[in-house]
């Protein structure tokens, strides 16, 4: 039986998971700074796995693939973003080779897409990371199996997406958290900031999370210092965040309601990608469509 995300939120041990986690995100997102900023707001973030989801899965009740205005239509009429910001990021995925043209199909109209090696060496990576999480709570052996079986990530990718996309808890978690996630750089921003958690202090119901000064957050996140402040001062007026003492130059704190908020939405993240892992454990023998098997033959074997 796959975990549920109240289980998860109340497992002592699914914090301590989620710090480990963060770190490793921060650590992909240090290797490759320009490809994973991209994919730093929730908004950039939702439209790569719609477009991943249609790919491979055809979630919007037609076969596998993926064409600009297929794309486009799915994102508006799942409110992620207008049919311009769907395209100018195909445009982005196109520049940044994470995204490229199939052979020019009968109609040119609907010129079909496939992601590049490096789109689905990120997404298995990605995957890869929350797999060995949930292996750590219970023992299980998820990430050894899809490290043999990297295919696996054709039919599980599309439950994963659409479990998210239609998720009210994890598109609006609560205030803080879609202060940070919705800002451009603001969810890795986010993701640094509870990596950095040691011990909260239950009298003042914060977590001391040491120097981090603007900075330090402008050059390793490739923002404005404007943007950075804006953003800092934002939270700090929601008392979600605050420093002991001058801003950007003390110790900074972030609040209990603030991590309580990042640990239920990664609970339901958790949940959705241990039930989509579930449910799909049975068709692991079954034959790949064509369009599954495009996208997992340029993942490479770990």
């Amino acid at each position: 039986m796959s975990l549920s995300a109240k289980e998860l939120a109340q497992d002592p041990e699914f914090f301590t998971e989620i710090l480990n986690y963060t770190r490793e995100i921060i650590s992909t997102y240090d290797e490759n700074q320009s490809v994973c900023s991209v994919f730093a707001s929730q908004q950039r973030w939702l439209m790569a796995l719609a477009g991943f989801a249609l790919y491979c899965g055809g979630i919007d009740g037609e076969p596998p693939g993926m064409h600009a205005n297929r794309f486009a239509n799915y994102v508006v009429d799942h409110d992620i973003a207008s049919h311009n910001t769907a395209l100018s990021f195909l445009q982005d995925m196109l520049t940044l080779g994470l995204l490229r043209y199939l052979p020019v199909a009968a109609d040119r109209r609907a010129r079909p897409m496939e992601p590049t090696e490096e789109a689905a060496r990120q997404l298995a990576k990605w995957l890869s990371i929350h797999l060995s999480a949930l292996d750590h709570l219970d023992g299980g052996k998820r990430n050894a199996l899809f490290a043999k079986q990297p295919e696996l990530i054709g039919v599980l990718q599309p439950a994963i997406s659409v479990g998210i996309i239609q998720s009210d808890d994890l598109r609006h978690p609560g205030e803080t958290f879609d202060l940070f996630t919705w800002a451009n750089s603001g969810g890795v921003i986010m993701d640094y900031l509870i990596s950095r958690v040691g011990m909260i202090n239950p009298a003042t119901q914060q977590a001391i999370v040491g120097r981090v000064a603007f900075t330090d957050i402008c050059r390793r996140f490739l923002i404005s210092r404007t943007h950075a402040k804006r953003l800092m001062n934002r939270a700090v007026k929601m008392e979600s965040v605050g420093w002991t003492g001058s801003s950007g130059r003390s110790q900074l704190w972030l609040s209990n309601n603030f991590i309580q908020e990042y640990r239920n939405y990664q609970a339901e993240k958790f949940a959705i990608i241990d039930a989509a892992w579930e449910n799909t454990l049975g068709l692991r023998h079954t034959r790949t469509p064509r369009a599954r098997q495009a996208f997992t033959s340029t993942i490479p074997s770990r």
